[in-house]
């Protein structure tokens, strides 16, 4: 399963002033980024910072304004023209320089000084889509001093398993017509391709499981290759329906607060990433279910990701120890584990 836009059009899509209104008007994402620059006001002090992706200029002006002596704010599209209005507008044009170019291209730009901070809204759906951190991860290798600061500086991707109403209860009843054929056709058909929107948080049927974390003062541009693939066994938290897989993440700032996108948090404009299950499965509370997932880069067209789900069955796949399921073999687990609590290590095959 794979969903994006072409590379080609990648940047042109940002020269939209809509979807910067939308990426403005989306209060967690960027409160979370002004109370993490303001609350490390003194890492900024007289500090010189590169905002890669700079956009309209809001994140490049908060860095301004938290006392950076220098902001290098870098934008490949032709919205650079907006950013340098907003900078003048608000008499920072001494202090942050609006450079239209890639990144990648930054070295045929004279002048560029190593840089204190890196600060950068590179995150898309799922995390990965549309490949920025890239784009930031070059910034770093090339730019960034060794002792340098990167905001935000640490992401996470959580999966859990899901019911999905809105796809699935909406077929039952249509003014006395009963539709569930649709509904099924529907299923099969997203089933294909991650669907974006927004799941409430009484339908997820456990509490997230991490899938990737990234520190991204080390990891590299390879690694973002292929992340994810280990099994994943979750006890269900209540009696539902299995009806899919919901995929969230977050990001931490140097002064450890964290912009999460989890149902559990007011909504943003990732919304949740959703992979359909074409067809229910009824489950009760502490039943495990199993699953493998995995995001591997496109070949042909490198911002996106190609998703693969798997099934599994829960006797099939290894679990935690101590895991909280309703198997025979986790309940012996835990009693083993209550008597001997001393026990430091504990045979997998119990």
């Amino acid at each position: 399963m794979s969903m994006g836009d072409s590379t080609d059009g990648y940047f042109k899509s940002y020269e939209d002033l809509e979807v910067h209104q939308l990426m403005l008007e989306d209060r967690p994402r960027t409160i979370a980024y002004k109370n993490a620059i303001f609350a490390c006001r003194e890492k900024f002090q007289n500090k010189i910072v590169m905002d890669v992706g700079a956009g309209t200029g809001i994140l490049s002006v908060f860095c301004a304004q938290a006392g950076a002596s220098k902001v290098y704010a870098i934008e490949a599209s032709d919205v650079a023209a907006i950013a340098k209005k907003v900078v003048h507008e608000n008499n920072f044009q001494d202090t942050i320089e609006v450079i239209q170019s890639r990144v990648e291209d930054l070295k045929d730009v004279k002048n560029i000084e190593k840089v204190d901070i890196i600060v950068s809204e590179w995150m898309g759906f799922y995390l990965v889509h549309e490949g920025m951190l890239d784009s930031v991860l070059l910034a770093r290798d090339q730019f960034l001093r060794e002792d340098g600061l990167i905001f935000p500086n640490e992401a996470r991707l959580f999966v859990a398993p899901c019911e999905l109403p809105s796809l699935y209860d909406f077929w039952d009843n249509l003014y006395g017509v009963n539709m569930k054929c649709l509904g099924k056709e529907q299923r099969r058909l997203k089933s294909m391709k991650p669907e974006i929107l927004a799941v409430d948080k009484k339908d997820l049927l456990s509490d997230g499981t991490m899938l990737v974390w990234l520190d991204l003062g080390s990891v590299t541009s390879s690694e973002l290759e292929f992340l994810g693939a280990e099994d994943i066994v979750v006890p269900c938290s209540r009696d539902g329906r299995y009806q899919g897989v919901c995929i969230w993440f977050s990001v931490m700032f140097p002064d450890e607060s964290e912009l999460s996108t989890s149902p559990q948090n007011a909504l943003t404009h990732w919304k949740q990433t959703v992979v359909v299950w074409p067809e229910d499965t009824e489950v009760e509370k502490d039943e495990p279910v199993a699953f493998r997932l995995h995001l591997k880069r496109d070949i042909l067209n490198q911002r996106t990701y190609n998703m693969e789900l798997t099934m599994l069955d829960p006797e099939d796949v290894e679990h935690d120890i101590p895991c909280q399921c309703s198997m025979t073999k986790c309940i012996v687990t835990r009693a083993y584990i209550d008597e001997h609590p001393d026990c430091s290590t504990i045979n997998n095959d119990v």
